[in-house]
C-alpha cells in the first residue's frame, strides 16, 4: 500500500477571496495550496503563520498541497 509522506509547514499567505495562497513547507519550499485541499468544516481558509501538515500531489501548475490539516 503506497501511503504517501505527511509534511509540516507554517502557511505563507492565503487569499479567502480568491480561495489559495503558499504554504512554506518545512524544507523551505513555496508549495500551492487551494481551499478545496484544506480539511475542515464550514467555510475553508488558513491564516498566515498557522502551522499546518499535508502531502504534496503534482497539480496543473506544479507541486500542490493536498489533505490540509491544521496543526
Amino acid at each position: 500500500m503506497d501511503k504517501k509522506k505527511r509534511i509540516k509547514g507554517a502557511v505563507k499567505w492565503f487569499s479567502s477571496e480568491k480561495g489559495f495562497g503558499f504554504i512554506q513547507s518545512s524544507e523551505g519550499k513555496d508549495i500551492f495550496v487551494y481551499y478545496t485541499d484544506i480539511l475542515s468544516d464550514g467555510f475553508k481558509t488558513l491564516k498566515k503563520g498557522q502551522v499546518v501538515e499535508f502531502e504534496i500531489i503534482e497539480g496543473e501548475r506544479g507541486p500542490q498541497a493536498s489533505g490540509v490539516k491544521i496543526l
